[in-house]
């Protein structure tokens, strides 16, 4: 036990007035902070972990500290103004408080309001005169220009918040007397460029406040010395940090609700709307609960499902995210604080840091698909220490069982997914570099040291720096006869700011990297526009590429702006599957751990009541072919009407498989042109070939970890080699029409070779030639150079070239895509060594396209042993993936219609017993059905004591159409959709011909 020094305030007691006593963790902390020592603390959810840091902080910082801090080139004038600021009745900024959500500082500011306003009083020279105070985009005018004048002395605010104080001409003297920066929920800033943004600015803080303390607080981290290193390392090397670990005795309880018997064959979705009366049984028996979805549409789905099971609970349940107005969010919290509401539907709008003390229970609609989500929700309720927390998972497919049983093992074994800040963003640099300029200047070599203290340019190279700074000053060489863009000066004493006031408030208004994925408008070429998805999805296209939207077949002519232009094409065409931006992956440590639960049903054991409920689908799984294991790999072949099918589950996540299919596909095509149709989800892929492919044969080249033995000295040799797939050096380059491949024939060179070697470098593992060869490969296979272009207008708003707002002007997507592409054209053109241009390139392959969960994939897949099977149906496996290409070209009428007659085939086939009899390739999947469709009769009423109508066939398939109406959204929700068919306008009657 720490001894408490006199004078300080005594928090031990404040828990106590309360009934609490301190954990030892929090106890460590308090001795840490005591020492002048930063550290991470990481604790389960609901521990305690605000008031450890926040207490110690008043211990450490509240006490009347007589030693007087050292310093370090302050002259008179400056020390005259800090006696003026300690005769002020308030006491000057002291602690900064960091939150990835400006919707958590106004439970933040209440969290640390309580022990101040007690203990306040008994330190009336210290404590008393403290002030509290949160600014972020929320924060009033009024409270904003009061700010201005003065700063609380706890400041609760946001890494873009914190960028704008930076950017104040007084942002030394108003912040060099911080003593302690707090990052909450750091495992939410970590992974992302806000965390960049952050470490920059901790750098700036510590350069003037040499004792600067930091101190970070998470929840769900894997890898903790990585986390705390990257938040510690702008206070210095001698820095040593301090990894807290809070383990205490609180109960979680995470369970499942089955459905009474889960299908044999299932797909995503089909088990949401049967689940309904299971959740709102449980439902009944809690007071509060929180149920979570993965996607907005999901939420909006479940609310009014709810709402139409129990009329009688209008204004006890409620909808809460991101999309909804600030208000209606804050009428929900204010609900959920109080107790008043039954449930809330929510998506991760709710899954941070906020405390609900009357929530009780939380119900997971679906897979939460990583084990930290699930955590982070599950401590939403009983979030308080010794309170329980209760989590159930509510599967919407049968697989989603084993998922479900995958993750209690997975938080058993204390296994949590890791995080890694990003290399050395450029355009998160020049943003710096400016910020830094409007806050008094900086001398350039002095910065640089500062700025490779920062975990994320640790390893900075002086060529790049030197070139971020030509580019500030100057506008690189592209833009250097342009005045706007010489935004960074040196002054007569060498110190360099921004001169230009107009400049000036422009970056100010721009601060900031979070951006938002845009939605492009879908039209026809010469035609009618047919409505807008998500960009994300087209920029993967090339033109050729076929995709469903509004119920129609379209080819892509070309992408201008932000319109994609089409033209229609025939049902038959092969098509790619719609990529929904909002669906998560499933993580690879929780896709281990389903691998290990179907391992165990391999073996014959099953022992948690997931495994057993979901026994006869894993049963016919290994009767008709087999479990996959993670010594084995499965593939199964199959011969359909459709073609000759391949079946892989490398159970890698969905985005991996993407990427995987596409080089898969490609490297097929190479010894022979053809056309596939592919389908992924998070277990594995499929790929459709029109003409015959020997799979079995084939699949031991595909899977190679680098390319063709032939193509391996060629394609090491420079990235800008070709690879056969059919296009010339020049990217304006027609492309020849020979095939229909899924971007591979009409794929487009994606890099100049030193982006693509730099890419190398950064965006995977080891810089070797036979890697350098699989990321041709892998880009040669998709339109990279497109989602190059469409990643370049984030980089360059963060960077500074355009800009989302002037004071007092919005601009709109299409805007910024329009002068975005400007820039990349100039740029490629007079300034291809630009740094802003590779950065795109990287952050293709480390974000789009998951590089490293590609190639750990691959080497995954290769050291285990191919285990091929050939079906004569699809089985529980296979069915998944066959219905999600299905989506992608038939309507719900259709596809219910489709998926009820294989089902009634397949169930057969499965209750016989002995052999099965091989199915002819053309019965396995029924023949599309014909474009105009009878509309289908109404159901006569059914006499006493005639056979069940269930047994008809069109009845099951009413009931599977209005499962994917109910799930269909979740599948796809990405912020756009197809408008709404319009009645033709009544035409006129032509006036007649005269007469010749």
């Amino acid at each position: 036990m720490a001894e408490r020094r006199p004078g300080t305030p005594d928090v031990a007691a404040w828990l106590a007035a309360r009934g609490w006593r301190p954990f030892a963790f929090q106890r460590q902390v308090w001795r840490a902070m005591a020492a002048g020592r930063s550290g991470l603390l990481h604790a389960t959810t609901g521990a305690g972990k605000t008031y450890a840091v926040w207490l110690g902080a008043l211990q450490a910082l509240g006490a009347k500290n007589k030693q007087k801090t050292p310093s370090v080139g302050v002259d008179k004038a400056q020390a005259a103004i800090e006696k003026e600021v300690a005769k002020s009745p308030a006491a000057p900024l002291a602690v900064l408080w960091i939150t990835p959500m400006r919707a958590l500082a106004a439970d933040t500011l209440k969290a640390l309001a309580a022990p101040l306003a007690e203990l306040g009083p008994a330190h009336p020279a210290t404590l008393a005169r403290w002030t509290l105070g949160a600014r972020t985009g929320d924060t009033a005018s009024g409270e904003r220009s009061a700010q201005s004048r003065r700063l609380p002395t706890v400041l609760v605010t946001t890494p873009e918040s914190l960028s704008l104080l930076l950017a104040r001409a007084d942002a030394r003297e108003q912040l060099s007397q911080v003593r302690l920066v707090v990052a909450d929920e750091w495992h939410e800033l970590l992974g992302n460029k806000r965390g960049v943004q952050l470490q920059l600015a901790l750098a700036r803080l510590a350069t003037w406040s040499p004792r600067l303390m930091v101190w970070g607080m998470s929840a769900t981290l894997g890898n903790l010395p990585e986390a705390m290193d990257t938040l510690l390392a702008p206070l210095g090397q001698d820095v040593v940090g301090e990894l807290v670990q809070g383990r205490i005795d609180k109960a979680l309880a995470i369970d499942t609700l089955l459905p009474d018997a889960p299908e044999r064959f299932s797909w995503a979705g089909h088990l949401g709307l049967r689940m309904l009366p299971a959740v709102v049984a449980e439902l009944e028996q809690s007071s509060t609960t929180l149920v979570f979805v993965n996607v907005r549409s999901q939420a909006e789905q479940w609310y009014q499902a709810l709402l139409d099971a129990r009329p009688e609970w209008a204004g006890q349940i409620a909808i809460h995210h991101g999309s909804l107005d600030r208000a209606v969010r804050e009428w929900v919290e204010a609900g959920l604080k109080a107790g008043s509401l039954r449930a809330v539907v929510a998506t991760s709008s709710l899954d941070l840091g906020v405390d609900f003390a009357p929530v009780e229970r939380v119900l997971q609609i679906g897979s939460a698909k990583g084990v930290a989500r699930l955590l982070q929700r599950a401590g939403r309720s009983g979030h308080s220490p010794g309170r329980p927390s209760r989590i159930t998972l509510v599967p919407t497919h049968s697989l989603e069982i084993v998922e479900a049983a995958a993750a209690r093992d997975a938080v058993r074994a204390g296994q949590v997914e890791s995080r890694a800040s990003p290399e050395q963003p450029i355009d998160v640099l020049v943003q710096h570099l400016v910020t830094v300029a409007l806050g008094g200047g900086f001398a350039p070599e002095a910065l640089y040291g500062e700025v490779r203290r920062t975990w994320a340019y640790r390893q900075l190279p002086r060529a790049v720096w030197d070139w971020c700074l030509d580019f500030v000053s100057g506008g690189g060489q592209a833009l250097a006869a342009y005045p706007d863009y010489r935004r960074v000066v040196p002054d007569e004493d060498g110190i360099w700011r921004v001169p230009d006031a107009r400049l000036a408030r422009r970056h100010r208004a721009n601060i900031g990297t979070i951006v938002s994925d845009a939605s492009m408008a879908v039209q026809i070429l010469h035609g009618a526009r047919l409505g807008s998805m998500e960009e994300s999805f087209l920029s993967r296209l090339s033109p050729g590429d076929c995709f469903v939207f509004a119920g129609q077949v379209l080819e892509l002519v070309r992408i201008e702006q932000m319109t994609a232009f089409v033209r229609r094409a025939p049902r038959t065409r092969a098509t790619v599957p719609r990529w929904a931006g909002s669906r998560m992956p499933l993580s690879t440590v929780l896709a281990d751990f389903v691998v290990r639960e179907l391992a165990q049903a391999a073996a014959g054991r099953y022992a948690s009541p997931e495994l057993r409920a979901v026994r006869p689908l894993l049963q016919l799984q290994q009767r008709w072919s087999a479990l996959p294991t993670p010594e084995t790999l499965l593939a199964e072949t199959l011969r359909t009407r459709e073609g000759w099918h391949l079946f892989l589950y490398p159970f890698a996540g969905r985005h991996a498989h993407m990427g995987l299919a596409s080089l898969l596909a490609w490297r097929a095509a190479q010894g022979e042109a053809g056309t596939f149709s592919i389908a992924v989800n998070d277990y594995g892929l499929e790929l459709v070939s029109a003409t015959e492919r020997d799979w079995a044969a084939l699949l031991p080249g595909l899977l190679r970890a680098g390319p063709a033995p032939a193509e391996e000295g060629e394609a090491s040799a420079g990235q800008g080699a070709d690879t056969g797939a059919g296009t010339g050096a020049d990217d304006g380059a027609p492309v020849p029409l020979g095939s229909a491949i899924r971007n591979t024939a009409n794929a487009q060179p994606p890099l100049p070779p030193a982006a693509a070697h730099g890419a190398a470098q950064r965006g995977a593992a080891a810089d070797t030639p036979l890697h350098r060869a699989l990321l041709h490969e892998l880009l040669a296979s998709l339109n990279a150079t497109e989602m190059a272009r469409r990643r370049f207008r984030e980089i360059a708003r963060v960077a500074g070239l355009i800009f989302q707002s002037h004071p007092g002007e919005q601009r709109s997507a299409r805007q910024l895509q329009a002068s975005a592409q400007l820039f990349f054209e100039v740029f490629r053109k007079y300034d291809s060594t630009n740094l802003l241009l590779r950065q795109a390139s990287e952050e293709v392959l480390s974000q789009e396209l998951d590089v490293r969960a590609i190639a750990a994939a691959l080497r995954r897949m290769q050291a285990q042993a191919l285990d091929v099977h050939l079906l004569s149906r699809p089985g529980p496996l296979a069915f998944p993936l066959m219905v999600e290409r299905f989506r992608e070209k038939l309507s719900n009428e259709a596809l219910a219609d489709r998926i009820a007659r294989m089902l009634g085939d397949l169930e057969a086939a499965a209750d016989t017993r002995g052999p099965q009899p091989a199915a002819r390739a053309q019965d396995v999947v029924p023949p599309d059905p014909p474009l105009r469709r009878a509309r289908r009769k109404a159901a006569a009423p059914q006499e006493p004591g005639a056979p069940s109508a269930t047994s008809d066939p069109s009845q099951s398939a009413q009931a599977i159409e209005a499962a994917l109406g109910f799930g269909g959204a979740a599948a796809g929700d990405a912020g756009g959709g197809a408008r709404p068919a319009r009645p033709r306008r009544p035409r006129r009657p032509s006036r007649p011909l005269p007469r010749l």
